[in-house]
């Protein structure tokens, strides 16, 4: 290489290390380092926002469910927008032994997820009810649906925006098959295993109508559970939640009418709504937000300087899902 590439080299690594820093330091500069290092909110997982001043010591604790409710960790180091399982159960266990906080509203923004998963924040839900007797309203935004309507359906009201996407009541199990493709191109696959169905749901092959028999019967049992779900939430009759939840999705104003939501409206509307029925007029309402304040700072500097987005998280994740088929309350295309 001649000596003149070699200093145009050296030039352009300085400016790349240079750019790195600027951005580094502009983080620094922008930073709000009050909340990043209070230690109280280190101890507690999650930093508290006011967003709305009272006079009394009443809380009201609002908590964002956002993105698909699954219980992937790993990703999320770099990731400060994505969904933490059990940060958001640590928040709600929180809410609940906060003898502050009178009231907790979850605004649930999903499309689903993990049958398990949902069914952890539903149990959760249902234990701070009866163990700390607290009142828990959920507030639908864009979507709501499957696992998102799951969760919402034993809280004490559900309110929804007009628009908002909701229902998608069922259970769905997807996988790819590409064995005629592997055949066109004569592409071998070499599978030993222990049982007859040990690769049920193989990508490599047609499924027979046993295995389909089987996985169908596991999904019934899932879809029963769901059903049960609401039929205690909402106390309606099973027969008219099987009619509802046939998959598909109902806007927020289509749901108030066949009872699947009680009221229509915003997150504020629903702060009000709360207020009103609980007698907590004079209470402040506050924010939990996950993540700790310096893996957030932290996280946000390496999205800014190497220009990371959450798309790139999402694939990933995707790619990793779709080698492990898995049952989902999961509304999507």
């Amino acid at each position: 290489m001649s000596k003149k590439r070699w200093i145009a080299l050296v030039i352009a690594a300085g400016l790349f290390f240079a750019s790195v820093g600027f951005q580094f330091l502009t983080s620094l500069v922008t930073a709000d380092f009050e909340s990043m290092f209070d230690m109280q909110d280190l101890n507690k997982g999650y930093s508290e926002k006011v967003i709305e001043d009272g006079t009394g010591t009443n809380k009201i604790a609002v908590l964002h469910l956002n993105g698909v409710i699954q219980d992937t960790t790993a990703s999320t180091m770099f990731n400060t927008s994505s969904y933490n399982h059990k940060r958001f159960l640590d928040m709600l266990e929180q809410a609940a032994e906060d003898r502050s906080v009178n009231g907790i509203i979850l605004r649930v923004n999903t499309p689903g997820g993990g049958v398990v998963e949902s069914a952890e924040i539903h149990d959760k839900i249902t234990e701070i009810q009866e163990e700390y007797d607290k009142p828990i309203y959920a507030s639908m935004g864009n979507t709501a649906a499957s696992g998102g309507y799951y969760v919402s359906a034993p809280t004490d009201k559900i309110v929804a925006h007009n628009a908002t996407l909701t229902g998608s009541i069922g259970v769905i199990m997807e996988s790819f098959n590409f064995a005629e493709f592997a055949e066109e191109h004569g592409i071998d696959f070499n599978t030993i295993k222990s049982g007859e169905y040990k690769d049920i749901m193989s990508m490599s092959r047609e499924m027979t109508d046993d295995e389909r028999a089987i996985l169908q019967a596991m999904i019934d049992d899932m879809y029963a559970d769901f059903v049960q779900v609401i039929v205690d939430g909402r106390d309606m009759s099973e027969e008219r939640v099987r009619e509802l939840g046939d998959g598909r999705v109902y806007t927020g104003s289509q749901a108030k009418e066949v009872g699947l939501v009680d009221e229509l409206g915003s997150l504020q509307d629903t702060i009000d709504i709360m207020k009103e029925d609980q007698e907590l007029d004079n209470a402040r309402v506050v924010e939990y937000e996950q993540g700790f304040g310096m893996n957030q700072f932290l996280a946000g500097s390496m999205q800014s300087v190497f220009g990371m987005n959450n798309d790139v998280f999402d694939i990933k994740e995707l790619v990793r899902e779709s080698n492990a088929p898995r049952a989902m309350y999961l509304y999507s295309k």
